[in-house]
């Protein structure tokens, strides 16, 4: 296994740097040749999203891998850094893989492969182009984890929210729709503000490189340090409202709910990209070595946060419908990751690490059970009664609705199967997803509580009015959680009685179990991915390396033309 382990290594050293782009350019490729085929060719695109989530998922693998691996690039906490205009920074686009990048690439990698075999099931059916925007979606979502300079942040990001748009309103319905329009709303403007705060800090700093920023604001006039802040400002008001802060964030839940079950599985992903964008940035620029700028806006992250918390706790109490529930999870994930950011504290950020894990796999898997749950409680129906009305749920190919939905394509019908153990199966993953979205032991949830808890109090005994408030919402927004879920729980599985047996094709059970069992995987190697977080968290703290490695990386030597090389070589 060491020899294996040992040619994998040189393997990856010798596709670096040049394996970075690579979750970026798969999805790309590969959402260009589905839009060259027809709609009549949906076996073939079903078969190239699947191929190209796996080969998206295994470089994502290879990076975290290589980042960590002892012989590979200078040994554990390695960064990759890619030149794609071989010009170096911070003049040129830079790709950076650093341990947080390849950790969130990893992540990315594990749901768009779930989704997208569940999707190849019915849903990718529901509408025109669904896998060529689920590609593209995942291209802005990695190329904004790996980017290292502004400008191509805000490139990516658009290239997911145009992604994310058509994704929303797959499957058409008038509930789409309304939360479509509010959801490209308020991403509109977070865009603009995106590009005013960009620009006054280029027209102040003079760049958009992320690591050339922080060094630069370091060395701010006093003059100058005001107008950074108010940029600074504006643009993580753009963040917040991706990240589902409060109270940018009243179209989240009618969106992620509004959505086909593998989309919302995917759009879980996009807080944690606000969130990843806000750690990020605030550590690169508002380092303790930026002078008089150190952690600026603290108070404000924290604030958020916790605000987000609380909103989302009441809210989640609030609902009984399981849709609405997985939305107000995510949000609950949001609000406890910004508040553990904006604490300043590494040990307190290695759990929030741990915690995102665990929390947006557990996030995907719920929105993908809840399609079987509620398909199994109306019979087998495509959407519930209350979608019912002006909504097409499934479209041919010149988008006129389908008579008949429920049919495989051998015309048998998807419901009312006799398989004895899908109840138990829908039931076990239910109180599976509860454990982990509630933080109850012994699961992965329960484990990033505790590192977060635990880092916080061991901070000299100091935790502050801060800590001790994030203390108290990070506990009970688990048990109000706890309360609704079980709640809903026992209304979908004990009170009501079902005339019919729950269909669970293969295609929607292993995405689903994959995802629960990558969940306790964690909680069986918690310990090495805690040491991972861990170091990810003291990078981040200090980012000194991140700035050197992006700050020295070379140019590749132009190629010397053959004439050329006779005659220098000719030369005395």
């Amino acid at each position: 296994m060491t020899e294996i382990f040992h040619l994998l290594d040189q393997l990856l050293e010798f596709s670096m740097p040049h394996l970075v782009a690579v979750p970026i350019l798969v999805p790309m490729l590969t959402a260009a040749l589905m839009l060259l085929l027809g709609e009549n060719r949906r076996r073939t695109k079903s078969f190239l999203s699947v191929v190209s989530g796996l080969v998206g998922l295994l470089a994502a693998l290879a990076l975290l891998r290589w980042v960590n691996a002892p012989e590979t690039g200078g040994g554990p906490g390695s960064i990759g850094v890619y030149l794609p205009g071989n010009w170096r920074a911070p003049f040129g686009i830079v790709l950076v893989a650093d341990r947080l990048s390849t950790m969130m690439v990893a992540l990315t990698g594990v749901v768009a492969f779930a989704a997208s075999i569940y999707s190849t099931s019915r849903w990718d059916r529901a509408g025109v182009h669904f896998h060529p925007l689920l590609q593209l979606q995942l291209m802005g979502l990695n190329g904004a984890f790996l980017t290292g300079d502004l400008f191509n942040l805000f490139v990516f990001f658009e290239v997911m929210l145009a992604a994310s748009y058509g994704l929303l309103l797959h499957g058409s319905g008038r509930l789409r729709v309304q939360a479509g329009l509010h959801y490209i709303a308020i991403n509109l403007a977070a865009s603009s503000l995106f590009l005013i705060g960009a620009a006054i800090l280029y027209g102040v700093t003079g760049t958009l490189n992320m690591a050339d920023l922080g060094m630069r604001i370091a060395e701010l006039a006093p003059g100058d340090r005001g107008l950074v802040h108010a940029a600074t400002a504006i643009l993580f008001t753009a963040f917040f409202a991706k990240a589902g802060a409060w109270p940018l964030n009243f179209w989240l839940v009618p969106a992620y709910s509004s959505a086909v079950s593998p989309v919302g599985a995917v759009f879980a992903l996009l807080t944690k990209l606000g969130v990843y964008t806000v750690l990020r940035l605030w550590t690169v620029l508002f380092a303790p070595d930026t002078g008089a700028s150190a952690a600026f806006g603290q108070p404000v992250l924290v604030g958020a946060g916790i605000a987000t918390l609380f909103v989302a706790a009441f809210g989640i109490v609030g609902t009984q419908r399981l849709s609405n529930l997985a939305g107000f999870s995510v949000l609950i994930s949001a609000g406890t990751l910004l508040a553990a950011v904006g604490l300043g504290q590494p040990a307190v950020w290695a759990g929030a690490l741990f915690y995102m894990l665990s929390s947006t796999l557990a996030v995907s898997a719920f929105f993908l059970l809840i399609d079987m749950i509620e398909r199994w409680r109306n019979a087998g129906m495509s959407v519930a009664p209350h979608e019912a009305a002006g909504t097409a749920p499934f479209l041919a190919e010149d988008l006129s609705a389908l008579s008949d939905v429920n049919l495989d394509d051998d015309a048998q019908a998807l419901y009312g199967r006799a398989i004895p153990a899908g109840v138990a199966f829908l039931g076990l993953s239910f109180l599976i997803c509860t454990l982990l979205l509630t933080g109850l032991p012994p699961l992965s949830g329960f484990v990033g509580k505790f590192a977060m808890l635990t880092g916080l109090m061991g901070v000299n005994g100091a935790i502050g009015a801060a800590g001790w408030t994030f203390l108290v919402l990070l506990i009970a927004s688990g048990f109000l959680a706890l309360l609704a879920l079980t709640r809903t729980g026992i209304r979908h599985f004990w009170t009501q009685p079902h005339g019919n047996l729950p269909s669970l094709p293969a295609l929607e059970v292993l995405p689903v179990a994959g995802l629960i069992a990558t969940c306790i995987a964690l909680t069986v190697w918690a310990e090495p991915v805690l040491r991972h977080a861990m170091a990810t968290a003291e990078g981040l703290r200090t980012p000194t390396a991140y700035r050197a490695a992006v700050m020295q990386a070379r140019q590749v030597p132009n190629p010397v033309p053959a004439a050329k090389a006779e005659a220098k070589g000719a030369t005395p």
